[in-house]
């Protein structure tokens, strides 16, 4: 989807709720969205990752033996498998991750983060952490971190089937 034909749907969405709603909805989608263009832009400027390479990196480099089974990560991250399939093809190729089957269950396959593959996340954080700093949390108080914590959560709760939500 276009992002003109994104916001057009989200001002859709918007306009069919109340006023207070649709104008919060219009502002958080239109935040989101500039909000990954400029992060996207800062990785890609910073260390040649996506955002989608960040966060791929992110979870390996945070797993027990910087290794996970693709299974598992999908749930994890939530996308899609063809999503992380394709994800990680284009990784591989780029020497950042490799895939290895599980001698335990020769249908599960594991995705490990290689040392190359480390040492972007590694290089890459402490910038992407600025800016992310930058960006958005000089922008709130202590407060309103809390807020979106407890609401991020309570949302996700919700979309997982977790909770009462």
């Amino acid at each position: 989807m276009s992002t003109q034909n994104a916001r057009i749907l989200t001002m859709r969405v918007a306009r069919s709720l109340d006023a207070r709603k649709g104008q919060a909805w219009h502002d958080f989608m239109q935040m989101q969205e500039v909000l990954q263009s400029r992060l996207e832009q800062q990785l890609q400027c910073t260390s040649n990752l996506s955002n989608a390479d960040y966060t791929v990196l992110v979870v390996l480099s945070e797993a027990p033996e910087r290794r996970l089974r693709v299974f598992e990560m999908g749930q994890q991250m939530g996308w899609e498998k063809s999503r992380l399939h394709h994800q990680l093809t284009r990784m591989c190729q780029r020497g950042l991750v490799v895939r290895e089957s599980d001698p335990d269950s020769p249908r599960a396959i594991f995705a490990v983060l290689t040392d190359a593959g480390f040492a972007a996340i590694t290089n890459a954080s402490p910038s992407h952490n600025r800016e992310v700093q930058r960006l958005f949390f000089d922008k709130i108080t202590d407060e309103q971190v809390e807020q979106l914590g407890d609401i991020s959560l309570r949302v996700l709760d919700g979309l997982l089937g977790r909770g009462s939500n």
